[in-house]
């Protein structure tokens, strides 16, 4: 369960106090949210991700072009929060423009953001709603949902729930959406050669 510090603060007093430190922690509408650490299969599903996406965008011919940091924060377009996601593509060449990059690791802009992917915790509302949203306000053109465990709601999910891979594109400055489960073959406008099922990425490293 993620924890939270009532008092509101403005995200460059969340800079300094929370992103130096020890713990892992995220600004939600001026809110500090403790995120839970990553454990398990968590961490796996994760890890496998970042494993396949290098390896893609090689293929693709993007190495030294593109990026996965080990570290990074997304600030909302209303400068009210603050993210970091599970996994994040950057674009070398527009990261450069970032005036907060080199010395902060904060990322302002859409157009240096290729894909974001979160991996769903208990904490699965704020992946499902606030981020998707924020996400699709700033204009971040890929989303990924990895929900492995089936903790979103039966909405996103189906009825009986199933581990399910949401796909966000925007068009037209508002997010579609496609759902991948099972044996289905992961189609993502970025990483178009991408050769993974749903099932491959949410059994990483059990077949």
């Amino acid at each position: 369960m993620t924890k939270t510090l009532a008092k509101k603060i403005t995200f460059d007093e969340f800079n300094i106090q929370y992103l130096n430190g020890e713990g892992r922690y995220e600004l939600h509408d001026g809110i500090v949210v403790e995120m839970p650490k990553p454990k398990g299969q968590h961490s796996i599903i994760t890890g496998f991700l970042m494993e396949e996406l290098i390896l893609t965008m090689i293929e693709m011919g993007q190495r030294g072009k593109w990026t996965i940091p080990r570290e990074s924060i997304i600030k909302s377009s209303n400068g009210k929060s603050g993210y970091e996601p599970d996994i994040i593509v950057l674009d070398q060449n527009a990261i450069a423009t970032e005036s907060r990059w080199a010395s902060e690791s904060i990322i302002e802009k859409a157009e240096s953001v290729k894909l974001i992917v979160e991996v769903v915790s208990t904490n699965w509302r704020d992946d499902y709603f606030k981020k998707r949203a924020d996400y699709e306000e700033l204009g971040i053109t890929e989303y990924w949902i990895v929900d492995y465990a089936t903790f979103g709601g039966r909405n996103f999910l189906g009825n009986p729930k199933e581990p399910t891979l949401s796909v966000y594109q925007l068009i037209e400055g508002e997010y579609q959406v496609q759902q991948f489960r099972g044996n289905d073959k992961i189609i993502s406008p970025t990483f178009p050669t991408l050769n993974k099922t749903a099932n491959q990425i949410f059994r990483a490293n059990q077949d």
